[in-house]
């Protein structure tokens, strides 16, 4: 005896309904949307544990300028209070210089150890001596702004101004002259290269100058970028620069905003821009992505006493280029190191090795970028947005804006890390399979997993609390409770001489809840056709026919259009060929292969009788010559069972409104009738219907036109009727 098995087709996928899904992180994109602490990221996806990164001062509202003195001291200039730092080798702050003015965007120290500050708006140049002991109004060069500082070999002190783009060289105290005009509407960086000469860099235009000498200069390179953020001369001769501001387009008819805008701070989320146009062709507003009036983009608020006139506002649009990095070579050849379509590049520097960091807005993040132009993630501040970066013997020095802080980037590992990934949505109720990830271990290392659930967007309180560690790096279950979105969470720790763990991929699985079908609507037709014009077998559709009257009723329950009496009930048209037409709508939220049964009762049964089952057209059409006269509801009902277990498949059902069939004529009866001298004559008619109410009565005499009767009781409403007619003025005759 043979035994028949069943057979299984198994695969990944095949399915597209509520089957097991995966929500995998695997690459260095994937990971980069996460939240880092004390952790890096390497450009093949790998996150392992970062150098440690200390603050050294915090408490001014921006940390706009860096600069580092003979003795080891930093001078930070600062907003939005005008405010000159000093930050010891010890990490002692303190306020050496307050300006009459709002912001320090720029500081440098000279050889001697003086320190010069330029302040904005009505730009001015401080000198401070003796680590700012003493300070005097050193020059004015009459510019609204002063963005970059640069001492030359020679000791001359050279400034950037905005806005009317001019460098000038300042030989003494107020002793100074325009030594290039760039034609821009800002200075935007300064630099010295190899062999002393100047470098600037300008906005709005991206335009990076050699000045060899007064009124005379060079465009080494012309960015596709409107401004030119910083510029750092390489010990070899090679001229790095960042540059920013591509994703920001000025209104249509706006003014230039470097003119007389108001200094406002460029860190604005990247979000679509939608704009809609009216009838008469005006322009509505932009929605979303609108930044306020801005100068250079690396200026932040100040207050409003001190406000410039608003310029025009500008709008930022997604997926395009925002910010790079570029190389310019000795033969003045430029390579594009680096770019981004999601983050601004505020500021690079050179670190150990010849490496170049890159501070940019994404969180306040620092890249490395190393010899073969891979960039790493080295440090996530948590902070809106890194605005300097300098080189230190004990670290890089990183500063912030908005919360103001200045942070050491050390030179051994964090001890302990903290990985928090994005929220992940998966489109409904979701059963939590295993959370599996890979990872390579070392001496004393730790690593741990905890999973959060919950049905907001956005983790708030009535999200679930972090799960028990989940330790298992093969695979264990998610505790959460089941819901709509998740998030995992990755703690590191740190083992023997500074080891790290080093995770490669984290993948969790996940059942979400077969959604079902869904009815929109159900439509009953009916229509006549010529007999033998649709082959047996052939689709309803092909049918020479016209629909009389239809009725649908919508997932609501309401009765939609219906024919010109406007009534759910009618009685079907009488024709030499009927059918009833039974048409509906449905849809289903995983795109499940969805298959129709479909039945009908009548106004006495209590029992669904099948006309046809498990057909996959939403269509069925029947002849009306099969049903007796009387009342009708049909019923659909629609199953994803086959894209679905069993277990887990759905359906939804959908009725229509009562359908009148009425095949039978009304019968009519003459009662008695009387004549009076031959001019008039009257008589009563008695109609009655089986099924269906009366609707209208007419007569016509000898052919002539049709004339409607009203009842005897007044109203025509009943299945029996009476109706007395009478005719005056009665010609002879038959």
């Amino acid at each position: 005896m043979m035994t028949k098995l069943p057979m299984l087709l198994l695969g990944a996928a095949l399915l597209p309904a509520a089957t097991p899904s995966a929500w995998e992180m695997t690459s260095y994109q994937d990971f980069l949307k996460a939240r880092f602490s004390g952790l890096a990221l390497t450009r093949d996806g790998q996150v392992t544990l970062a150098p440690t990164l200390d603050t050294l001062f915090a408490g001014e509202a921006a940390v706009w300028s860096i600069a580092s003195a003979p003795d080891g001291a930093v001078y930070l200039g600062t907003g939005h209070k005008g405010r000159l730092i000093r930050v010891d080798q010890t990490g002692q702050s303190s306020v050496v210089f307050t300006a009459g003015e709002a912001e320090i965007f720029a500081v440098t120290v000279d050889a001697a150890g003086r320190v010069y500050a330029a302040t904005s708006p009505s730009g001015k140049i401080y000198r401070l001596e003796n680590g700012g002991a003493a300070a005097t109004e050193y020059f004015n060069p009459n510019a609204k702004y002063v963005w970059a500082l640069s001492v030359g070999k020679d000791g001359a002190l050279y400034a950037g101004t905005g806005d009317e783009g001019k460098i000038f060289r300042i030989t003494g105290a107020g002793q100074g002259e325009v030594y290039y005009e760039t034609g821009q509407a800002h200075v935007t960086a300064l630099a010295l290269d190899r062999e002393g000469r100047l470098l600037a860099g300008s906005e709005p235009n991206g335009l990076v100058y050699r000045v060899t000498a007064k009124d005379k200069a060079f465009v080494l390179h012309d960015a596709a970028l409107p401004e030119i953020r910083t510029i750092i001369a390489a010990p070899d001769g090679a001229i790095y620069v960042a540059a920013m501001g591509g994703s920001v387009g000025k209104q249509a008819g706006a003014p230039a905003a470097a003119g007389g805008a108001q200094v406002t701070s460029t860190v604005t989320a990247t979000t679509a821009t939608t704009v809609t146009v009216s009838e008469e062709g005006g322009a509505a507003a932009a929605q979303g992505g609108i930044e306020k009036p801005k100068a250079p983009s690396g200026a932040s608020s100040q207050p409003a006493a001190a406000a410039a006139p608003a310029a025009a506002a500008v709008v930022e649009y997604a997926g395009v280029e925002k910010s790079a990095v570029y190389r310019i070579n000795l033969d003045n050849t430029v390579d594009k190191l680096w770019t981004s379509k999601e983050e601004n590049v505020y500021d690079i520097a050179l670190g150990a090795g010849g490496a170049l960091l890159i501070g940019a807005d994404n969180q306040g993040r620092v890249y490395e970028l190393d010899a073969a132009h891979k960039a790493r993630l080295v440090a996530d501040t948590r902070e809106s947005e890194v605005l300097r970066l300098r080189a230190s013997p004990a670290g890089a020095l990183v500063a912030t804006g908005t919360q103001g802080k200045l942070m050491r980037l050390g030179t051994a590992a964090a001890a302990t890390g903290e990985l928090e990934s994005t929220v992940h949505d998966t489109t409904a109720i979701a059963r939590w399979g295993k959370l599996a990830w890979k990872a390579s271990s070392c001496n004393g290392c730790g690593l741990e997993f905890r999973t959060r659930t919950g049905n907001s967007a956005r983790p708030d309180r009535t999200w679930s609390d972090w799960s028990e560690p989940v330790r298992e790096g093969a695979g264990s279950a998610v505790a959460s409770p089941n819901a709509r979105y998740v998030q995992w969470r990755a703690e590191f720790k740190g083992g023997a001489g500074g080891s790290s763990p080093a995770l490669d991929w984290v993948r969790l699985a996940y059942l979400p809840q077969n959604s079902g079908p869904a009815f929109k609507s159900i439509t009953v037709s009916a229509q006549t056709s010529s007999a033998g014009s649709r082959p047996t077998g052939a689709p309803a559709t092909a049918a020479s026919a016209s629909p009389t009257y239809s009725i649908t009723i919508t997932d609501t329950g309401e009765t939609g259009a219906s024919s010109a009496t406007g009534t759910a009930v009618q009685p079907l048209v009488r024709a030499s060929v009927e059918q009833l037409v039974v048409s509906w709508l449905s849809e289903d939220a995983d795109n499940d292969k969805l298959i129709y049964s479909v039945y009908f009762r009548g106004e006495q049964q209590k029992e669904w009788k099948l006309l046809r089952a498990s057909m996959a057209e939403t269509l069925h059409m029947v002849d009306a010559e099969a049903f007796a006269d009387g009342r009708y509801w049909f019923r659909v009902t629609a199953s994803d069972r086959l894209s679905n277990p069993a277990p887990h498949a759905r359906e939804d059902e959908i009725v229509s409104a009562p359908i009148l069939i009425d095949r039978t004529p009304p019968v009519v009866t003459t009662g008695a009738s009387s004549r009076g001298g031959g001019t008039w004559w009257e008589g009563r008619v008695e109609v009655k219907d089986a099924a269906s109410p009366l609707r209208a009565c007419e007569y016509s005499i000898d052919g002539g036109p049709w004339t409607p009767l009203a009842p005897v009781d007044g109203v025509i409403d009943s299945l029996a009727e009476s109706f007395l007619i009478r005719i005056d003025n009665l010609a002879a005759g038959e």
